[in-house]
């Protein structure tokens, strides 16, 4: 069987790449091992016809070739949970305050804070986000942990931990291993980031598909058709310049023009690749994902909003944050560091362990939902984690080949842009097919 291109991964990145592809003329095909599209972005429904997002939700302004594609596809955008009404909750073992500042903070940690947020936005309009490696002290920045700059730059212990509990809400790692070149061009990738500060949740979650995020990619897979094989898992890829052979796990071999892999990092490697360059792969299988988890739990109505609380959350707990997806819907991430303490325990205690964690911000309430869900990232076979974690080290040693391509074989996702999140996945699925395309 012949094509001019196959596709590997039917998520955001594979879905936008092959629906490009598609538009442009090109005989496409896209095998997605799991027996569904979607990838990390994926959605159920309650019987009182609320939609539930278990993967990836939100978007925010800097996001542009998602929000660009969720128009064209139809879909409405809508304020996310920035809108609800209420104070953001942290919880530590000793206490839980609603509300600025948090309860460890203590005299002089507001100024300190004031002063090296300043610091690191001034830092960050110094960095390319596009060629982080131009910097003249790329291999300094990037050898050193947020958490050490912080330190040296005078930030108290009281803000080193507020810095600590925001970055493990978002699940991709602790500061005291993540680069701080990597912090810096996640930054610098926001327009105007220098006047919302070291990270901004209007500006990078700001807006959600009212339709529900998962309807992204189930439309542009209506939209292909046949063309998407489920139940594909590939097992090794022959690149040559007159053109490639895929073969899938049970043996059947596909000839084809190009292939563009939207394989996330670490599937990406248990798959055969020949044909290209050394330092390219090298490149691609230096990245690493953080392992997380994603919780969801449903009620009937929010009742956190009974305690002046919005529902966002940030967390020393298992879980690292919690924020309202929707109307009576609470999503939860796990961080890496915590991820061991679900895969320690029984499947079926999780929901429980996790559900207590809810209980102490929001009241017994949080102990009858609806229904809940998990979603192991880490360890799920087709994933084997969440956004791209770049530790002490990393955004040099991946280099500059970093989302870059050998035509024939063509390489986007979610990991290979800045930040990770749904753009990654669109942005590079269509800058891949556009370049496909032009090569012909």
């Amino acid at each position: 069987m012949t094509h001019d291109v196959i596709v590997l991964g039917a998520g955001l990145a594979g879905l936008a790449a092959a629906r490009d592809l598609a538009a442009g003329g090109a005989d496409v095909i896209v095998l997605e091992a799991r027996d569904r599209v979607g990838g990390r972005v994926e959605q159920t429904e309650l019987p009182d016809g609320r939609l539930v997002q278990l993967g990836g939700e939100v978007a925010g302004r800097a996001h542009t070739a998602y929000l660009a594609l969720a128009a064209e596809l139809g879909l409405t955008l809508v304020p996310s949970y920035v809108a609800e009404p209420g104070a953001i909750a942290r919880a530590t073992p000793e206490g839980i305050s609603a509300g600025e500042p948090p309860h460890w903070f203590g005299p002089g940690d507001d100024t300190s804070h004031l002063k090296v947020t300043a610091a690191f936005t001034a830092l960050a309009r110094t960095v390319d986000p596009d060629d982080p490696w131009s910097h003249p002290d790329a291999t300094a920045l990037d050898r050193l942990s947020v958490g050490d700059w912080l330190r040296s730059h005078g930030a108290t212990p009281a803000v080193v931990r507020l810095w600590e509990i925001g970055q493990l809400a978002l699940a991709g790692g602790s500061y005291e291993r993540t680069s701080l070149l990597a912090a810096l061009r996640k930054n610098a990738a926001v327009p105007g980031g220098e006047q919302s500060g070291h990270y901004d949740y209007e500006d990078w979650e700001g807006l959600r598909v009212a339709e529900g995020s998962a309807t992204v990619a189930l439309r542009m897979a209506a939209g292909l058709g046949d063309r998407i094989r489920l139940g594909a898992p590939v097992q090794a890829i022959a690149v040559r310049p007159g053109g490639c052979t895929v073969r899938l796990v049970g043996g059947e071999s596909l000839s084809v023009g190009a292939v563009v892999s939207a394989l996330p990092v670490g599937p990406l490697r248990s798959v055969t690749v020949t044909g290209v360059s050394d330092e390219r792969l090298a490149s691609l299988h230096r990245q690493r994902q953080a392992v997380a988890a994603k919780f969801v739990a449903t009620y009937d109505k929010p009742f956190w909003r009974s305690r002046d609380l919005n529902g966002l959350s940030e967390c020393e707990g298992v879980l690292g944050s919690t924020w309202p997806q929707n109307e009576g819907i609470l999503s939860a991430l796990v961080p890496p560091e915590r991820y061991g303490v679900l895969l320690g325990m029984p499947a079926h205690m999780r929901e429980t362990e996790l559900l207590s964690d809810i209980a102490r911000l929001y009241g017994d309430e949080a102990h009858r939902p609806l229904a809940s869900h998990v979603r192991m990232w880490g360890t799920d076979p087709w994933t084997q984690g969440y956004v791209t974690q770049w530790t002490p080290g990393d955004v040099t040693a991946v280099g500059p080949l970093h989302g870059t391509h050998e035509p024939p074989f063509y390489v986007c996702g979610s990991d290979q842009w800045v930040a990770g999140y749904m753009e990654g996945a669109v942005r590079t699925g269509r800058a891949a097919a556009g370049e496909a395309l032009r090569r012909g």
